[in-house]
């Protein structure tokens, strides 16, 4: 017998053709895997529906870890209306829609869960036409995103919304998605132990992804247990989730720089190679190490800023994947050579004396007199030249008359700054026996 609700000419989907991780989506929150810091008894999520009130929310996760689900369930949980909608594909009339229809609900007693999926690509004026309806409870506001809600939403919609993170799932809770899968399908995978494990690696933390690998698997006539290999020609690899211009990336080259800060190169190469092989420019990369080499190296190993210019010249004459070798090798001398911030410290407080002390002028004695009105006022008179002077050093007092001699760059005894060190201390002893006689 047709189905009498179905559509002239349509069928309704049949169960097996629903796609599995649709018919695996939890029916209750306390089967979501892998967030039940949140969902727990203790978490956040669970407080609110045991409490029976649920304040507007903004998920903040990375891909296929449940937000969309703990959306719908949460609406079920404390009674009300779920209405999703996405910010890919909507616009000012969609919202005008959805907020005129869940006033019309509320006046009939139905308040409404207004669900917003990549809430992060509403621009900031669609952001704040949010904002009216949350504060009169016309509508609980849960969004769902995958970037840094700081850069992203407005800082009136963070105020009136609480910001849950969501765990990227992690192995345990991806083999439970397995194991799930295995139980409705009643039949395991056809994979080794080890090939097992390499499935779920693969998917990098994202259930919907892992899902969909597995019922490629399942759709497939497989004679025999596969192993890695196998499975690898299978299946491609989930790329890693990174965005050149958004929180991934920032997060990458703050772990590169402190790995490289903290002289270890294994983690350090982790880093650059999580940075190159999901598609960053090699010459940003660059250009963060030559930085590094100034303002974490320094003077206590000269060499870093030689070693990470000469490697820009050789990504530059060799290209990829040649050329990264280069890269590679400057960043392991970074992570291995002395450090210092003695040099970026020095610049720092110059820079700061510079603009506290306007415009002071030089002494006159080491002022340039080309004309003959400069040397009639003083310019250049009793100028000590230190070739002729004992030791090569006069021990000259070149700071501005108004002001003391300061002191802005401290050598480390480490590297060469150690031998700096004593040349400075050699000098200030010189200067000092000088300034007696």
């Amino acid at each position: 017998m047709a189905d009498l609700f179905a559509p002239e000419g349509e069928h309704l989907p049949t169960a097996e053709s629903i796609p599995l991780a649709e018919r695996l989506r939890p029916a209750r929150l306390d089967e979501v895997i892998g967030q039940e810091h949140l969902t727990g008894s203790e978490g956040a999520i669970g407080r609110m529906v045991a409490a029976g009130r649920l304040s507007s929310l903004v998920l903040w996760g990375p891909p296929g870890t449940g937000k969309t689900t703990i959306a719908r369930l949460l609406a079920d949980a404390v009674g009300l209306r779920f209405a999703p909608v996405s910010a890919v594909f909507s616009g000012v009339a969609d919202l005008k829609k959805i907020f005129a229809e869940a006033r019309e609900h509320a006046r009939l007693g139905a308040r409404t869960l207004l669900f917003v999926d990549e809430i992060h690509r509403f621009n900031r004026a669609q952001q704040d036409s949010f904002l009216p309806y949350v504060e009169d409870g016309t509508v609980v506001l849960v969004g769902a995103t995958t970037e840094n809600p700081s850069f992203e939403l407005n800082a009136a919609l963070l105020s009136r919304a609480q910001v849950l993170i969501l765990n990227r799932l992690d192995a345990a809770a991806l083999t439970r998605l397995i194991t799930r899968a295995e139980e409705l399908v009643e039949r395991p995978l056809p994979l080794t132990a080890n090939a097992r494990e390499a499935l779920v690696a693969s998917a990098d933390g994202d259930g919907r992804f892992l899902l969909n690998q597995v019922e490629t698997l399942f759709s497939i006539v497989i004679d025999h247990p596969l192993e890695p290999g196998e499975l690898a020609k299978l299946l491609h690899r989930r790329m890693a989730v990174y965005d050149k211009d958004r929180e991934g990336h920032y997060n990458l080259i703050s772990a590169l720089h402190k790995s490289l800060r903290g002289s270890d190169p294994q983690a350090a190469l982790y880093y650059l190679a999580r940075m190159l092989v999901a598609g960053e420019d090699p010459l940003y990369v660059l250009r963060r190490l030559v930085r590094f080499a100034s303002e974490d190296v320094g003077l206590a190993d000269p060499q870093a800023l030689v070693q990470c210019l000469a490697a820009k010249d050789a990504y530059d004459f060799l290209g990829s994947p040649e050329g990264e070798l280069a890269i590679v090798q400057a960043c392991l001398y970074l992570a291995t050579a002395p450090k210092s911030n003695a040099a970026y410290a020095a610049q720092k407080a110059a820079f700061r004396s510079a603009k506290e002390t306007g415009s002071l002028s030089p002494p006159k004695n080491i002022l340039n007199a080309p004309t003959k009105l400069m040397k009639d006022i003083g310019y250049g008179k009793g100028y000590a030249y230190d070739h002729d002077a004992e030791d090569a050093f006069s021990g000259d007092d070149y700071w501005p008359e108004e002001m003391a001699p300061q002191r802005f760059y401290a050598p480390t005894p480490r590297g060469y700054e150690a031998r700096i060190s004593e040349r400075l201390a050699h000098w200030d002893k010189l200067r000092a026996e000088r300034a007696e006689r």
